[in-house]
This record gives C-alpha cells, structure tokens and sequence, in this order.
C-alpha cells in the first residue's frame, strides 16, 4: 500500500509541475534571478546538529533516504547534505532542492518555489517540538517525496534537451516522439523496433520502442505476467546476447501501477532484467502505452547495464527521456 501512494503522488506532483499549477506556494515578494545549482537527486537539509542527530533526523532518513523503488541494491532516495542556519548562506541556499526544519506554533509542511533562486524548491516542516515535526514528517512523506522527484524529473529533461538526437525515423515508423540526447545512438532501427543506447565508463543505458497487439495485455486479468511474458518474448529475441536470453529476473517481483503518459493510459512496472545462464543484468523501467487509435500497445523501456556503479540518477535519466514521449495522430 506504501508503494502505491508513493508512486501515485509522485505522478500527481509531476502533472502539477507540468501543468505549472503552484500548492502552497504563495509568490515572493522580491524578485528572484539567480538559477539554482546541485546534482541530481541531492538535498540541503537545514535543521541544527542536535535535532539531525536525534528523533527528527531519523524521521527525515527515514522519508529522505528510504530506497529507491527497482534497483538491484539499496540506493537512497535523496542524498543528503545537513546544513546548520548559520551555515544556510549564500551559494547554499542555491541549491535546487531544501529542506528547512523550523520551530512554530503551529505544525505543517509547506512546499514553496523559486524562494532563493531558480527553478528551486523547498519544503518547510515545522511544529512547536521535536516529536510533532517528525510526525509531519511522516504523515506527509508521499507528498514530500513526490514534490522533490518532480523537480527532479523536470531538471534532467531540461538538462537532456539541449542536444537532442534527431528521431524522424522513429516518428515515421512507430508514431511517436521522444527527446533524448545526442550521446545516445541507434542500434536497430527496424519496422517494428527501435533501439537506443548509451556507453557508460562501465556499461551502458538503454531505450526500446516497440508494439504489441492490445491482446497481448488485455487478454486476461493477470496484467504483470503478461507484461512479464510480453518483455520476455521480445526481449529474448530483439536484444543479441551470446549464451543466452534477455528476460525478467523471477527472484524480484516487479512493481507494477496504472499511470498516464501523453494523455493516455498506461501500465508502469518497474523490476530487475537478467541474461540467463549468466551473471549479467540491472533496472529496468517499462511503460505500456493503450493505443487505441491504432488497437495497440506502444511500449518504452529504458534500462541499464552497469556493473559495480549507482543506478538511481541514471535510472532518472531514462524516466525523463521516457515521458517526454508524444504520440502522433495516425492518418486517416
């Protein structure tokens, strides 16, 4: 149940970030110029030594640095950086995600933008103690989490789309658009799958497109085997491994929830790929897109292979590459 609320307040923060909508975010009153700084998935967080050390910082690790969802080992959420107020000052406080912890009457979570520089935002948690803080802490973390993902998610596709590869092809044969950078390079360009990919020093990041009859999932209630069946299939033929077969590793159950992308309906899962009969595999994400107009499914996969390195900023990369996708009209 966790994960569903946390996967479905992350889609609700990314459709607010998208559509410009501002929560709790009343405008401030001067005029902010400076553009924020930072890396990816890392966050200033400004509360003293003594309330990090105690009930509130273990409240804080526990929404800020729980794992992230589909990776082969635990990787934090965020990386934190704890920050006194008097060391909170100058080209700290320009970092693209904060957290402030502050003492009031009155206890709450605010999520502010643009506060010290641009695009930012922070989140405000106060209350009038150490136990109730930790506890709006805890009562808010879906919402906390997908707030600062959402930024997050935005940065990396801006960060992505200043030298995008061209994608006519793409666009010609299977109907949609995606932006991704010119690192990446097309291995197959086929009429009915296109793959992409990326060299890592250790590795290297991977998209699929491809297309599958509505049949294929819909053709009974079991929709994660037949996503699992259908990834399999095509995974094991389109994508070349000497000794073996690209599949779903069976031993991690994939994560599997309803989303939308493009405007339309789509199942996301999330789970762990492997070659078998080798020691080989990583992180995938899949989106399956319901195409009616065309009575199919249009499915993006991102995924990665590197072994002994981090995964989750990586991981961010092709889920932004991934919703940036546009299906076109088919002609009539």
């Amino acid at each position: 149940m966790k994960i569903k609320i946390l996967l479905s307040a992350l889609l609700t923060a990314f459709m607010l970030f998208s559509c410009g909508e501002k929560k709790n975010t009343a405008p401030e009153k001067r005029k902010v110029t400076t553009f924020s700084n930072g890396r990816i998935n890392t966050i200033n967080v400004v509360m003293e030594s003594d309330q990090w050390k105690g009930e509130v910082g273990d409240s804080l690790r526990a929404v800020l640095a729980s794992p992230t969802l589909g990776l082969p080992t635990d990787e934090p959420l965020f990386s934190i950086k704890q920050l006194s107020e008097q060391t909170f000052t100058g080209f700290q406080r320009e970092k693209r995600l904060i957290l402030e912890v502050r003492q009031s009457d009155t206890t709450g979570v605010a999520f502010k933008k643009n506060v010290y520089a641009i695009p930012q935002t922070v989140v405000v948690v106060s209350g009038p103690d150490d136990a109730a803080v930790a506890k709006a802490l805890s009562e808010n973390e879906a919402q906390i989490v997908a707030t600062l993902k959402a930024q997050e998610l935005n940065e990396r596709q801006r960060q992505i789309s200043k030298n995008l590869q061209r994608t006519d092809s793409l666009e010609k044969v299977m109907g949609v658009s995606l932006k991704f950078p010119t690192a990446y390079r097309y291995a197959a360009q086929t009429e009915d799958f296109f793959w992409m990919t990326k060299d890592l020093k250790i590795g290297e990041m991977n998209i699929m497109v491809y297309e599958v009859p509505l049949y294929a999932i819909d053709k009974d209630t079991n929709t994660i085997a037949r996503i699992v069946r259908m990834r399999d299939s095509v995974g094991s033929r389109k994508i070349p491994v000497d000794g073996g077969k690209f599949i779903t590793q069976t031993d991690f159950s994939p994560y599997l929830q309803k989303t939308t992308l493009d405007g339309l309906p789509a199942w996301e899962t999330r789970g762990l790929w492997e070659v078998d009969k080798q020691s080989m595999g990583g992180p995938f994400v899949n989106f399956a897109i319901k195409d009616e107009k065309r009575n199919r499914y249009l499915v993006l996969e991102g995924f990665i292979h590197s072994p002994s390195l981090d995964k989750r900023d990586n991981m961010l990369e092709l889920d932004a590459i991934l919703k940036t996708a546009k299906i076109s009209t088919p002609e009539k």
